[in-house]
């Protein structure tokens, strides 16, 4: 008898231990109570004059046997619309710190070519310069961020420039413009004094670069109205005393101080379609690594900026992998799948969870390029399981952030693990509550429990990006096999909702009074 008991005792100890532990997985969505606002820059991009960004993603010229409207992609445009675009940054990157914007205005004949040094060695004839980038962010309806050049450009290069785009009239630069063809000034809220600065935009130390960023910035103009909101350059990644130094000594001519992070596929750069579930956990891994790096980056800025004026920009970030087989290494063209969804949905999440201090970030990049929302090939185009998670995400733009309090279980993989899901929730101008999760586990489906206060649950709806394989990915001959389907596994309850979440997956619920 006592045996008995005794083998009864030890088996219900290891099923408590070996159970399955989404019984304890909890979501509390504190609607009461109101955050910060997700700026609608958060979900910004960035186009970079590299491999078939530009040239050939976004620029075709207007004599080209793809429909185009002044040279731009029309398909391209299409698509990218429905992202309700906030901010594209242009022209780099790297590009930038050695592009001298004269070359790229006036008759497209009369420009003089140049040598894109840093990506390819090909030489580009700048038919795509202000003008066309401006003309495509009128098209986009987004704002434009230029990058200027502090690594091989002058100060007074850099203030003609914005002169030129956004002085309405009586002075040369504005002369110039209406000789090119724009009567009207544009607007330029966002303008960035270089670009990393510390290693190919100049190799800088953090204390000269401080002194050259006074500099520069100090002739970046507000003209006939327009407010420059002006960027400089920030740390690479986990660079903590870049930061601290340029805090301490030009926080007060700054408005924003950029970061980059690229979470890549690990220092062999592996392929974005063949890999394991080695590369998914370690992906994954790196990607929330996001969350401490502005967490330290937010509290160094907190120190020198209690008042959080100026802005955490992190405008180049997002996955890495190696180029597809067969194409130019420089052009950074690689392929897109659902591992790179589930790093969008994630980051993206992390993002908006840091809204009080992080006031835009663009991923890399928009076309062709990186971790891109667009693939091209001659007249063919698709769009990439990254797409999908933007544009299911865009509802979070300018809405208010709100408590997402989540209790999951980790995904064990090998003698490692990390948390199986990943949240943020948000209030629309419209009154509606909307939830974005990541079930990062890709063979285990999570149910959990979702309590919603102090909102009275109305209508609900949700759709689900997910896949069969970890590698799923969208080609030019089947480019709709990663791509939002309808989510019904859930149940309306008093308190809110219960749900399962599919392995390997980003889920967009809406929530209505």
């Amino acid at each position: 008898m006592k045996s008995t008991w005794f083998r009864t005792l030890i088996l219900f100890a290891m099923f408590a231990v070996c159970a399955p532990s989404w019984a304890a997985d909890k979501l509390v969505i504190k609607a009461d109570e109101d955050e910060a606002v997700i700026s609608k820059y958060l979900y910004g991009q960035f186009a970079e004059h590299l491999g078939h960004c530009i040239y050939g993603g976004l620029w075709v010229g207007e004599d080209s046997s793809i429909p185009n409207t002044r040279g731009i992609r029309d398909d391209v445009v299409t698509a990218l619309k429905k992202l309700n675009i906030p901010v594209l940054r242009w022209p780099g990157g790297c590009f930038a710190d050695e592009y001298h914007w004269r070359d790229g205005i006036g008759p497209r004949d009369q420009r003089p070519p140049m040598v894109n040094s840093h990506w390819g060695m090909v030489t580009e004839d700048n038919s795509f310069g202000t003008h066309e980038f401006l003309d495509l962010c009128e098209m986009l309806g987004c704002d434009p961020y230029i990058s200027g050049n502090v690594g091989s450009g002058t100060v007074r290069e850099m203030q003609q420039w914005v002169e030129y785009i956004t002085h309405e009239a009586g002075g040369p630069m504005s002369n110039l413009r209406k000789e090119n063809g724009r009567e009207k000034p544009w607007k330029l809220p966002f303008f960035g004094v270089g670009n990393e600065n510390w290693g190919c935009g100049g190799n800088m130390t953090p204390e000269f670069y401080a002194d050259q960023y006074k500099r520069f910035a100090t002739y970046v103009r507000n003209y006939s109205g327009n407010r420059v909101y002006k960027i400089a350059c920030g740390a690479n990644s986990f660079d903590y005393n870049w930061t601290e130094v340029l805090m301490r000594e030009a926080r007060r001519q700054m408005n924003g101080l950029s970061l980059h992070y690229y979470c890549g596929s690990g220092n062999d750069s592996r392929s974005a379609t063949q890999f394991e579930e080695d590369d998914w956990f370690a992906q994954l891994k790196r990607a929330l690594d996001l969350d401490t790096l502005i967490t330290h980056q937010s509290a160094i800025m907190d120190k020198y900026d209690r008042e959080k004026r100026v802005g955490l920009i992190l405008d180049e970030w997002g996955a890495w992998h190696a180029v597809e087989p067969g194409t130019n290494p420089g052009f950074l063209f690689q392929q897109n799948s659902l591992r790179d969804a589930l790093v969008a949905g994630l980051s993206l999440n992390i993002i908006n969870q840091h809204a009080e201090r992080v006031r835009m970030a663009n991923i890399a990049q928009m076309v062709n390029v990186l971790q891109a929302m667009v693939l091209t090939q001659d007249e063919k185009m698709l769009v990439t399981p990254t797409y999908h998670v933007y544009e299911m995400y865009k509802v979070h733009q300018d809405a208010v952030l709100v408590p997402a309090e989540l209790i999951c279980r980790k995904y064990q993989y090998k003698d490692d693990s990390i948390p199986a899901a990943n949240v943020s929730a948000s209030k629309a101008k419209d009154g509606s509550l909307n939830i974005t999760l990541c079930n990062l586990d890709p063979n285990q489906p999570i149910e959990m429990e979702c309590e919603v206060r102090g909102f009275k649950t109305g209508s609900v709806s949700a759709r689900v990006l997910t896949a069969g394989d970890i590698t799923a990915h969208n080609t030019f001959d089947q480019p709709q096999a990663v791509e939002p389907a309808p989510f019904k596994d859930f149940k309306k309850t008093n308190d809110g909702l219960t749900l399962t979440l599919p392995s390997k997956s980003v889920v967009a619920i809406h929530i209505t009074r």
